[in-house]
């Protein structure tokens, strides 16, 4: 399936108004669908009005319960997934001001009990020291103060035991010099000295691990509900139940090949060493 940015942001008010219609056309009350699908009136009033967003098993229920042609069903379940999808690009980003996608990211860790992170090719900015969140902002225009900030305090979330965090890096994201060597050196020692948190792992999958799957993007997957995934010019957010179960089973295939413990920390310790 194709995403087109303007398409993601519309296909919200086109599934609203979509199962507005086949309700209509089916003769039925919001009343009456609701009990058909044991939801109550007010949900399926939220979903018609675009109010929410349902997830693609409601959409199921509902076309279900109206008794939908094979056809609609497979339209409007497309329809439904793109709704699931949300394109956020890099520029909005910088013209709403980078510290405000911070707050954004903040409120997602804040509502996260499981949080797991895939990383081919940089640190996030989670396990940065100051002088590394710094540089990865240096592309950014403008001030990138408040968001060097903004990064540092969300650090704070790591020490909140009742999350779970997992970190997964290769050794090209450990190792890529963003900063000057002895910098990178202490870099890759807080990410030793995180690894010890009870809450924590960081795992980390050294150059030649024999792998079938090549590591495209960085991704996050929080709890089993949302899968963040990222590139050059932005970030595509996922709520499909099915994309996010897929990003976790390509988690848990790295996960399984990476070092963690203290078979990690010497990979990093070895690492940081050839920085000094």
């Amino acid at each position: 399936m194709t995403f087109e940015p303007d398409q993601l942001g519309q296909s919200r008010t086109d599934l609203a108004q979509t199962l507005r219609e086949l309700r209509k056309r089916a003769g039925l009350t919001g009343d009456r669908l609701a009990r058909r699908c044991n939801m109550s009136q007010s949900q399926i009033s939220k979903f018609e009005t675009g109010k929410k967003t349902p997830k693609l098993v409601d959409v199921e229920r509902i076309l279900r319960a109206l008794d939908a042609p094979a056809e609609i069903v497979a339209e409007v379940t497309a329809l439904a997934r793109i709704a699931n999808t949300e394109w956020q690009d890099k520029r909005s980003s910088w013209r709403r001001g980078m510290e405000k996608r911070q707050t954004e990211l903040a409120s997602l860790e804040r509502e996260s009990s499981e949080l797991r992170y895939f990383l081919p090719s940089m640190i996030t900015g989670l396990l940065a020291t100051p002088e590394y969140v710094r540089a990865s902002l240096s592309h950014t225009p403008g001030d990138s103060s408040k968001t060097v900030a903004r990064k540092l305090e969300r650090q704070a979330v790591l020490y909140n035991t009742s999350k779970a965090f997992t970190f997964v890096l290769t050794e090209q994201a450990v190792r890529w010099a963003i900063v000057p060597l002895p910098a990178m050196a202490v870099q890759i020692d807080r990410l030793a000295s995180l690894s010890h948190l009870p809450n924590l792992r960081i795992g980390v999958i050294p150059m030649g691990t024999v792998m079938t799957r090549g590591p495209m993007n960085t991704f996050t997957v929080y709890d089993n509900r949302l899968a963040t995934v990222e590139n050059f010019t932005g970030r595509m957010v996922f709520r499909d139940s099915r994309d996010v179960s897929e990003y976790l089973a390509v988690f848990t295939s790295f996960e399984q090949h990476a070092r963690f413990g203290d078979e990690a920390r010497a990979l990093l310790q070895e690492w940081a060493n050839t920085c000094r």
